[in-house]
């Protein structure tokens, strides 16, 4: 049986500074008024390499660690020509992606755009192959959440590959940080699809922009942030991880499981233990 790395509420063999600077007033600002900000360095080259590794080895249906996975989906793409790679949880599986939550280059920023201590919620992998990649469609994440409250969530998405255009980077609805909460119309199938619970004044501000990312960089998001990517046509793959995170005290809305995998955690209770890790130091926890 695989260890479950889930148990380990401290890094294992992190490859990363033992610090990290604060976010810059103009950061904030772009964060408050566009709802992301971006280009900010999660990784270096060595971290990057483990991790390219690491997930070489988990794409792989026979990996020993497999049933750790919350889910595991080897193409959730909705067409017949392309293929993406989507899981949830590797952090219980490979040192590299279980250490990747308490990079100080992660939890300073995230703590600070979330204004207090964060839990982790969980981790996903987002692998498109050469040439034909799948699309991930337009989508807010906390429409998937809503079995936490109050929103109080954040997302990092982390490239590791280059993440262009080309490859299909993620793209941002600038300012939809402030829109209710949309219908889900499809996580993995037509771009088009959210434009049938768009109002009127939404599709005129529906003016998308692409993110460029090097790989080790990463874009930070609010939960309501409307947010997408297109097909990789490159000769190669788009592979990137994205950290969830929730500020402690976050409390479970449901007395359904809130993860596969995971134990039910009664409705009004706060989101906390083996699966939520504190992302400070593990004496607080």
């Amino acid at each position: 049986m695989h260890a479950d790395l889930a148990e380990i509420h401290q890094p294992i063999v992190l490859d990363g500074p033992e610090s990290a600077p604060p976010l810059d007033q103009e950061q904030r600002e772009h964060f408050e008024r566009h709802g992301f900000v971006s280009g900010i360095r999660i990784l270096e080259e060595g971290a990057l390499e483990r991790l390219r590794e690491e997930l070489t080895r988990l794409v792989d249906p026979d990996h020993p660690g497999h049933d750790l996975f919350h889910e595991f989906h080897l193409d959730e793409s909705e067409q017949a020509d392309t293929q993406l790679l989507h899981a949830l949880g590797a952090w219980r599986i490979e040192p590299g992606f279980h250490d990747l939550p308490w990079n100080p280059a992660f939890v300073r920023p995230a703590r600070e755009l979330l204004g207090g201590d964060i839990r982790l919620w969980h981790d996903q992998l987002f692998y498109k192959p050469a040439r034909h990649g799948g699309v991930v469609a337009w989508h807010q994440d906390y429409s998937y959440w809503t079995r936490t409250e109050p929103m109080a969530h954040l997302t990092c998405w982390i490239a590791l590959d280059d993440s262009t255009v080309g490859n299909g980077c993620l793209h941002y609805v600038p300012g939809s940080h402030r829109w209710e909460l949309l219908p889900v119309t499809g996580l993995a199938g037509d771009m088009n699809a959210i434009q049938a619970v768009l109002n009127d004044q939404q599709r005129a501000e529906f003016r998308p922009v692409p993110i460029e990312l090097k790989a080790g960089q990463a874009a930070f998001h609010h939960p309501l942030m409307v947010h997408g990517s297109y097909e990789n046509t490159t000769d190669r793959p788009r592979r990137a991880t994205v950290l969830n995170v929730f500020r402690d005290g976050t409390r479970s809305a449901s007395d359904e499981p809130l993860l596969h995998g995971v134990p039910a955690i009664a409705k009004g209770q706060s989101l906390r233990g083996r699966f939520f890790p504190l992302l400070t130091p593990p004496d607080q926890d």
